[in-house]
């Protein structure tokens, strides 16, 4: 075992690692490696002027509205997001108390407070908890395939609608109840698509659907935003360590860098900026959201990422999740209103209708949450939609926007005089250049086992400086992709796995010189691209 004066002088060196992305997953793996005395060369490369990623606090109507993540999902102690966000003291008081995160959800939305129609006044609620039933207990039943040799259909959608139909031989109510009763289940689906992130439940995997894995405890959220919790983790960073506006062009791997700065040692990893500025280091941790791997597969990786996982990301499915806020001046709902359902007569899942998106796109609006009141002078619907109808809806103006809902609002409500919302706020996580999306699903045609081939590291074969690329993020996470709590413990994951190598490589005897006891350090010219670097962060190709 080393000593410690060579190991400090070993560590004087220090590995260098660059993390790719400033999100959960990203801070997480920084905040664990700044506890380690191995790490003294550490940045975040944050693409744009702020920390979080998909967590997106903003102050607007008086308040503090969720544009990105907005609930815990499963607050009890299994949950990291929910114990760090206890620990900094961010929770109220019902979301700690030992009741809530008992509570077991199913991992499903609760029913609604009031539920209108589109052709104006409300739906009878005995209806609605009748039809949620139903489809509750069918998409429990989808956990049954999880390790089935075949399943009935290919998709979670195509079983739901399979089994839809034949439930309905068995309703004896009159023409127009059933078709109720089939709109009320099109509203669940579409609630699901935002809950799985996707377009539509056709496009999700049945087998592998039951893998995802929920927490009990009630969904809670912040009453002071979400930002606040990686705002925490920020601040106990050591502060040279975020690089804010840096977007990453390429990631060159499985070379050999040089750097002025550092003469004779040399680095199996580059990560190049879009503004030209180079990084030399040991060790990346890729935590890019998966909507971007996607668009930038044919550059962001030199050279190219191997075959499988490629294909693996191809695989994985990633969709778009909205919200729209409606800020009144006066509430239009009864005061212990807490979930608006919104029911459009004409719809049925067991039909494949397809109206042109321009005259149909907030008939896949699920409905609205009433945010908690920012003062009398400031009342907020929080609506959510999915899907391709949610990524038009980011092309068209507020005025559109609200225009659209206005009028659907005086429609369902029956009251043609209805105020127009004063305002309007919406996310546009499509159009978001470094995420292009909301988060993962595990589609038609992939598995849990594309999540965990995305979430290996590099090289895979063994050759050369050992895990110079590894990849974290939500969507590598096989049971908690699409969760804040996935994102973290991903970052988490690949933080212990340099450590874990880092421990390994300072304990073994030393073989002549403390470079060769470093991780990740390659050997003489090792093959592969050969760069330097110098003071001013240009690179120059050698040879």
């Amino acid at each position: 075992m080393q000593s410690s004066g060579r190991q400090a002088e070993a560590l004087g060196r220090g590995r260098r690692v660059l993390v790719v992305g400033g999100g959960i997953a990203g801070l997480g793996a920084a905040q664990r490696l700044c506890c380690h005395p191995a790490f003294p060369h550490l940045r975040v490369l944050e693409a744009t002027a702020r920390a979080g990623g998909r967590i997106r606090s903003e102050r607007s109507f008086g308040g503090v509205v969720e544009v990105g993540a907005h609930w815990i999902h499963g607050p009890s102690q299994g949950n990291p997001v929910f114990q760090l966000a206890a620990k900094y003291g961010l929770l109220g008081e019902k979301a700690l108390s030992e009741e809530n995160q008992l509570i077991e959800t199913g991992g499903h939305v609760g029913l609604p407070s009031v539920s209108y129609a589109s052709s104006g006044g409300s739906v009878s609620l005995e209806l609605v908890a009748e039809m949620a039933r139903l489809f509750y207990r069918l998409t429990d039943r989808t956990r049954e395939f999880l390790h089935a040799a075949e399943t009935p259909a290919p998709s979670v959608g195509e079983y739901l609608k399979k089994e839809i139909r034949q439930h309905m031989a068995g309703w004896t109510e009159e023409e127009e109840t059933k078709r109720l009763k089939l709109a009320i289940l099109n509203n669940l689906f579409n609630v699901e698509c935002c809950v799985s992130g996707t377009h539509s439940m056709d496009l999700v995997a049945l087998a592998p659907f039951g893998e995802y894995t929920v927490l009990p405890g009630l969904d809670c959220t912040f009453p002071r935003g979400y930002q606040g919790l990686t705002d925490c983790i920020m601040a106990s960073l050591p502060k040279d360590v975020m690089v804010f506006n840096k977007p990453v062009k390429t990631i060159h791997w499985n070379g050999s860098f040089e750097e002025a700065s550092a003469p004779g040692e040399t680095f199996p990893v580059l990560v190049e900026c879009e503004d030209g500025g180079c990084f030399p280091a040991h060790h990346v941790i890729v935590t890019v959201p998966l909507g971007f791997l996607k668009e930038r597969l044919d550059t962001f990786f030199e050279p190219p990422l191997p075959t499988e996982k490629v294909e693996a990301i191809r695989r994985i499915g990633f969709g778009t999740n909205n919200k729209i806020f409606l800020e009144f001046e006066e509430p239009f709902w009864q005061p212990d209103c807490q979930h608006i359902q919104v029911v459009w007569r004409d719809t049925s899942p067991l039909e494949d209708a397809a109206p042109k998106l321009q005259d149909a796109w907030f008939k896949k609006l699920i409905g609205f949450w009433v945010l908690p009141s920012f003062g009398r002078a400031s009342q907020v619907l929080c609506g959510f939609i999915a899907g391709l109808e949610s990524e038009f809806m980011e092309t068209l103006s507020d005025e559109d926007v609200l225009l659209s809902l206005t009028q659907v609002l005086r429609r369902v409500t029956g009251n043609p005089r209805l105020p127009a919302p004063r305002s309007v706020l919406r996310s546009r996580w499509h159009s978001a250049p470094y995420t292009r999306g909301s988060y993962s699903y595990v589609a038609v045609g992939s598995s849990g086992d594309d999540l965990d081939l995305l979430a290996q590291p590099l090289p895979a074969d063994g050759r050369g400086a050992q895990l110079q690329v590894l990849f974290a993020g939500e969507a590598t996470h096989r049971t908690f992709y699409s969760t804040t709590h996935g994102a973290l413990l991903s970052g988490w994951r690949e933080a212990d796995r340099l450590i874990a190598l880092w421990d390994s490589q300072a304990q073994r005897p030393e073989p002549g010189s403390e470079l060769s006891s470093a991780p990740g350090v390659p050997g003489p010219r090792e093959a592969g691209p050969t760069l330097s670097v110098d003071g001013q962060g240009s690179v120059g190709l050698g040879i």
